[in-house]
């Protein structure tokens, strides 16, 4: 054994994370270092485990260590991750075995990377990857190509790293969304049943307010009666008749105010219905949102078995989007691509001509627009164009990758009728 830092080891930035640890030299008969790609035993193992976690799903892990041991089928992702990166170490049949698992899984990467024969070249395919989101298949061609040198697998572990937090981040902010969203559900529905029983309590006052009325002007009939007919025996007092018309005007200023609360309690619930009902809404397209997100962070994991099934009816399709954000471009085609679609992207006008618009319309089974960014000239033309030519469009609640996934991911996105709105 003779102790020497890996040839594949990053000897600067990821020093303090990949220290130099002992290691067997190459058989003789082995390849020279550089004219092979390296094998996943070969690669230091603080790699192993952002590997492990990025270039395979759960599903895909679980498959592998079932061939294996049967006990992988019960046990939980955490001690499969741990098994996985374990197996990553080992030099003998497990281990190729996961290897030959991983190289079948990014097959069509790894060739496209075998293109490459310097350290530039290979960086240069990495952030064109990264760009597109294609990040596993791209990630595990970086580490065993035999052209990477060590600052490019330092700066390929740090996208990875600091991607692990930014994922982690953003689904926490949507999950603390989601929980806002429910926190005003549960208190618009507090204030609606305040409002109710004060409405039921109104109607209970009205009610009593009219029987009393009906007596009153029963009385002052009868009293009224009286005073005409002085053979009937019932007092017919003036002192007594005012006092129960005083009275009656005073029960029907009562009623009249009553009444004019029981309308604006009225206008009151029916507007905090209607705040309930876009609440609801909302919450619903974050949740939708959320789940089309993490379907694409794990588009195989078998628990969503059929997830793949979603986006059949996209195959062969063409998408016009109209607005967004030019840093999201590129990411929403490279989502369009991997469900078998094809994206054409309109600005709204800000740099693209509108009259390009009907021609790409033409073109395209359904429009989208993002109504947070896009122009209300672009929205009115794109609605226009295809409601003359029979063509479904979709507003989308955000210009953001999730809305996108979440609207087209509807089994029934291109089937419906003009102008329907994904919820807001």
């Amino acid at each position: 054994m003779v102790t020497l830092p890996l040839r594949r080891l990053p000897s600067q930035g990821m020093a303090p994370l990949l220290p130099n640890v002992p290691v067997p030299l190459q058989p003789a008969d082995a390849d020279p270092a550089g004219t092979r790609r390296s094998r996943i035993w070969d690669i230091h193992p603080s790699l192993h485990c952002s590997i492990i976690g990025t270039c395979l799903t759960a599903a895909e892990l679980r498959r592998l260590l079932a061939k294996l041991n049967t006990a992988a089928r019960t046990d939980s992702d955490h001690t499969l991750h741990k098994r996985g990166v374990q197996l990553a170490g080992q030099r003998d049949a497990a281990g190729k075995l996961l290897h030959k698992t991983l190289d079948r899984r990014h097959e069509a990467m790894v060739r496209r990377f075998a293109r490459a024969a310097t350290p530039d070249a290979v960086r240069r395919l990495w952030l064109q990857a990264l760009e597109a989101g294609d990040i596993p298949g791209a990630y595990w061609a970086v580490l065993t190509h035999p052209a990477t040198d060590d600052a490019l697998m330092a700066e390929a572990f740090g996208e990875i790293h600091m991607l692990s937090h930014m994922v982690g981040s953003s689904n926490r902010l949507d999950l603390a969304r989601l929980r806002r969203a429910e926190q005003a559900l549960g208190d618009r529905d507090d204030t609606i049943a305040r409002q109710q029983a004060r409405l039921q309590e109104a109607a209970r006052e009205k009610t009593e307010l009219r029987r009393r009325l009906e007596g009153l002007e029963s009385a002052v009939a009868r009293l009224s009666a009286a005073g005409a007919a002085p053979a009937v025996a019932v007092p017919a007092d003036a002192a007594d008749r005012a006092t129960l018309q005083h009275r009656l005007d005073d029960e029907r200023a009562r009623a009249a105010t009553l009444a004019r609360h029981l309308a604006e309690t009225q206008e009151a619930l029916a507007a905090a219905r209607a705040a309930n009902a876009g609440q609801e809404h909302r919450a619903a397209a974050l949740q939708a949102e959320l789940v089309a997100y993490e379907r694409a962070m794990a588009p195989e994991d078998e628990e969503n078995a059929d997830a793949g099934a979603l986006s059949d009816h996209l195959a062969g399709r063409t998408l016009l989007y109209v607005g967004g954000r030019p840093g999201l471009v590129k990411r929403l085609k490279a989502a369009a691509e991997g469900r078998g679609a094809t994206l054409l992207v309109h600005d709204g006008g800000i740099e693209d001509s509108a009259t390009l618009l009907p021609g790409l319309v033409s073109q395209a089974d359904a429009a989208l627009f993002p109504v947070d960014c896009v122009s209300h000239t672009a929205a009115g033309r794109v609605k226009a164009l295809c409601r003359d030519a029979d063509k479904p469009f979709l507003t989308l609640r955000t210009a953001s990758l999730a809305s996108f996934l979440a609207a087209v991911e509807q089994p029934g996105f291109l089937e419906v009728p003009s102008g329907t709105r994904a919820p807001q």
